[in-house]
């Protein structure tokens, strides 16, 4: 069998507004958990409780995700400006 291989390069990444949407992300799994915590006990009586525990489980993954992205760009935007002022001592050096 032979290998497979793309005909056309991959697209660019996309670079939006990440924490927003980790953001955004992680506050639909906190609300889930809210309101499906007063029928624990339904849960709990028809085997679902997971479903309960799986959204709590969202929303502390998704407070890592946040710190995460903030670090990520805070060392994107340290980077760049240290990048900058690299170029800018060469030229002057």
């Amino acid at each position: 069998m032979t290998k497979w291989t793309p005909k056309h390069e991959a697209p660019e990444p996309l670079e939006g507004n990440v924490v927003a949407t980790i953001t955004g992300g992680t506050i639909v799994w906190f609300v889930l958990f809210l309101a499906q915590l007063p029928f624990y006990g339904w849960f709990h009586e028809h085997g679902h409780l997971w479903w309960l525990w799986t959204c709590l489980a969202g929303g502390g993954l998704g407070l890592l995700g946040i710190w995460y992205v903030r670090a990520r760009e805070a060392a994107i935007r340290r980077g760049a400006r240290n990048g900058d002022a690299r170029t800018a001592d060469a030229q002057n050096g």
